[in-house]
Formats: structure tokens, C-alpha cells, sequence
């Protein structure tokens, strides 16, 4: 059975020891929603200041609402629109300090103050995003960037 171990010492080796709990936890899985399950379910544990965690799956032109953790959130998301549609549509991690800021930004919680969007992509191929909000101003910087989007290249092998 996976247990959680504390997290303790710095941002750095916090962050490294949430991807290796992320590949013991995913080890031998191989369905797709399960493993998004306890990969938001894992992050949502890990972060500090964050009210929404969870996975948007491409289909067709738009993303679909998949596994997460917080309030009921938009269903479907349209590529190109809002920071997670925009993030999709570029294939790039969008970092947003102050969401009021983002032209189009799509409110699906009102405390969301500033969210961070990682694209999922396998083979060269769009599977999804990884979507983090907090209800606080500035919460997410370059040391979360670089390694949720580590997470998400752990994640991307038991896809």
C-alpha cells in the first residue's frame, strides 16, 4: 500500500521526492484515470496554498474535465480559450501571477487568484493539461514550473 512520507527539507528535494512518490504510486498501473486520480490526489497532498488540482484530457477540440481535486470546476474548455485552453493550444507551460490579469481567463472557482497550466504531451502528441489553482496572488514561480513540469514528464510514462 502507498504511504505518504513527510515532506521536509527544501522546495527542491520536496519536489523530488513527490515525483518519486508519483512513479512508486503509478509502478505496474496502467489505466489512464486511475493514474490521473492519485496524480492530483498526490499533488493536491504535496501543495501548500492551492483550492483546485486536477487534469483537463484533450478531445477533439476541446478539453474535457478528467480527475481532480476541489470544487466542481468547468466541464469542457475549448482550445485556445481561457490559460488552460491557451496552454494547450501553444504546448507550453502558461504561469499565471494574478488571473484577473489574463485576457479570456475562464473563472471556474471566484478565490482562484493565480494558476499554473502544464500540457501533457506524449510522442509528440496533445493528451491533456495539468491545472493548479490558489486562491493567492503570486503563489506559483519558476522552481514550481520546472519541477511539476518534471511531474508531468514522470506522470507521461504510465500514460
Amino acid at each position: 500500500m502507498f504511504q505518504t512520507e513527510k515532506y521536509e527539507g527544501s522546495r527542491t528535494d520536496q519536489y523530488k521526492l513527490v515525483i518519486k512518490q508519483l512513479h512508486a504510486l503509478l509502478d505496474g498501473e496502467t489505466n489512464r484515470i486511475a493514474n490521473l486520480a492519485n496524480a492530483s490526489a498526490l499533488l493536491n497532498q504535496f501543495l501548500d496554498d492551492v483550492n483546485w488540482v486536477g487534469f483537463y484530457v484533450l478531445e477533439g477540440q476541446q478539453l474535457v474535465l478528467g480527475p481532480f481535486q476541489g470544487l466542481p470546476a468547468c466541464v469542457r474548455i475549448p482550445i485556445g480559450k481561457g490559460v488552460c485552453g491557451t496552454s494547450a493550444q501553444e504546448e507550453r507551460t502558461i504561469l499565471v501571477e494574478d488571473v484577473h490579469q489574463f485576457p479570456g481567463h475562464i473563472a471556474c472557482d471566484a478565490a482562484t487568484r493565480s494558476e499554473i497550466v502544464i500540457p501533457i504531451i506524449k510522442d509528440g502528441k496533445l493528451l491533456g493539461v495539468l491545472d493548479i489553482d490558489s486562491p493567492s496572488l503570486n503563489r506559483f514561480d519558476e522552481v514550481d514550473q520546472h519541477y511539476l513540469e518534471a511531474f508531468v514528464n514522470e506522470l507521461i510514462t504510465h500514460l
